[in-house]
C-alpha cells in the first residue's frame, strides 16, 4: 500500500507576503517605499498544507470511509531526505495555461506545533503574477500530493465525540511528500464545518489518470481495491466506473521521479477481485475471508 498516491486538500487560504528588494546604498526613502517594495520586491507564498492532529473524514471512491488525521512528525522524515525535490505547481500542475511550470523553490519546508509549513518565494513570471492577485486575497487553498510509509488504524473503533458513527480511524505517522500548491478547489461544499479542513483529492487524481493512461487506473483500482479490503471499508458502488470528478484538475507523477523511487501506481498490483463487504462482520474475519479469496489456490490444494 505504500505506493498508492494520495492527495490531500487544506481549506486554509494560502497567503502572500511581499519581500522588499534591496535598496541601492545611498538612496534616500522615499515616501512611496511601501507599495515600491509590494510591486517590485519578492512576493513570498506560503502555505500550511497539512495540520497536526485534527480529525477529518474520508469519503472517497478509491479509499472509502474512514476517519484520518495526521500527527507530528509525519513529514520529518520526507523533509530531511527529499525536502529539496518536493515540487510547487497551481492546481497539482493540471492548469491549462500554467500546466507544470513550477511556482518557485521553497526556502522553508518545516514541521511547527501546528502543522507542516512552506515558504516559497515566487518566481518572476507572468503565470506568477496573475495568480498573485487572488493570493493576496486569500482565494486559494493549499494541497499535496503523498505516498502513505506508516499509518497505524482502530478498525472497529467505539463511537465518540469526533466519530459519533464509529468510523475506522487512521492516524497517519510517516509520509513521502512529493509536491504541494495552491489549488482552486480545497473543498468540498458539502462537508460539514467541522469536517473542513481537509478532504480527499485521490479521486478526482483517478479521474485523470482514466482519461490520460487507462493502464495506470486499472493499477489504481486494483491496489486501492486491495486497500479497502484489507480495512473492511465501505465504497458505493464498488465495482461501477467511479463517478465523474469535480472540475478541479489533479496531478500525475511526471515530475520529480526515478526508476527506484517513482512515486507511480504500482504496475504489480495485485489481480485482486472486489471484495463486497459484508455487514456483520469483524475486521479479523474480514481478513479470514479476505486471506481465503486472495490465496483460493492453498484452499485447492488443501482439498
Amino acid at each position: 500500500m505504500k505506493h498508492l498516491i494520495t492527495v490531500r486538500a487544506n481549506a486554509a487560504p494560502v497567503s502572500l507576503h511581499p519581500r522588499a528588494a534591496a535598496e541601492p546604498e545611498g538612496l534616500d526613502s522615499a515616501p512611496n517605499a511601501e507599495a515600491r517594495a509590494d510591486s517590485a520586491g519578492e512576493q513570498v507564498m506560503v502555505l500550511r498544507f497539512s495540520a497536526f492532529g485534527v480529525w477529518y473524514e474520508i469519503n472517497s471512491w478509491h479509499e472509502g470511509r474512514f476517519l484520518e488525521r495526521v500527527l507530528p512528525g509525519t513529514f520529518t522524515k520526507t523533509i530531511q531526505e527529499r525536502g529539496d525535490r518536493v515540487k510547487i505547481f497551481f492546481n497539482h500542475g493540471y492548469d491549462y495555461q500554467i500546466d507544470q511550470k513550477i511556482l518557485g523553490v521553497p526556502e522553508l519546508l518545516e514541521e511547527r506545533t501546528d502543522g507542516v509549513w512552506a515558504e516559497v518565494p515566487l518566481l518572476d513570471t507572468s503565470y506568477n503574477r496573475d495568480l498573485i492577485p487572488g493570493l493576496r486575497a486569500g482565494g486559494y487553498g493549499s494541497s499535496f500530493m503523498f505516498n502513505v510509509m506508516e499509518d497505524v488504524w482502530v478498525h472497529e473503533p467505539e463511537a465518540s465525540e469526533h466519530n459519533p458513527e464509529g468510523l475506522p480511524e487512521r492516524s497517519v505517522l510517516q509520509v513521502r511528500l512529493f509536491e504541494c500548491g495552491p489549488v482552486t478547489w480545497p473543498a468540498s461544499h458539502a462537508a460539514t464545518a467541522g469536517m473542513r479542513s481537509a478532504v480527499a483529492l485521490t479521486d478526482w487524481y483517478g479521474e485523470q489518470l482514466r482519461t490520460r493512461d487507462s493502464g495506470r487506473h486499472d493499477a489504481l483500482v486494483r491496489g486501492f481495491t486491495d486497500f479497502r479490503a484489507r480495512h473492511g471499508l465501505r465504497t458505493s458502488d464498488s465495482e461501477a466506473v467511479p463517478p465523474a470528478a469535480d472540475p478541479q484538475p489533479v496531478a500525475d507523477e511526471r515530475q520529480d521521479t526515478t526508476p527506484d523511487e517513482a512515486a507511480t501506481t504500482p504496475t504489480d498490483a495485485p489481480d485482486t477481485p472486489v471484495v463486497h463487504h459484508a455487514t456483520g462482520l469483524t475486521h479479523s474475519q474480514r481478513d479470514a475471508r479476505l486471506r481465503a479469496q486472495r490465496y483460493s489456490f492453498l484452499t485447492r490444494e488443501a482439498s
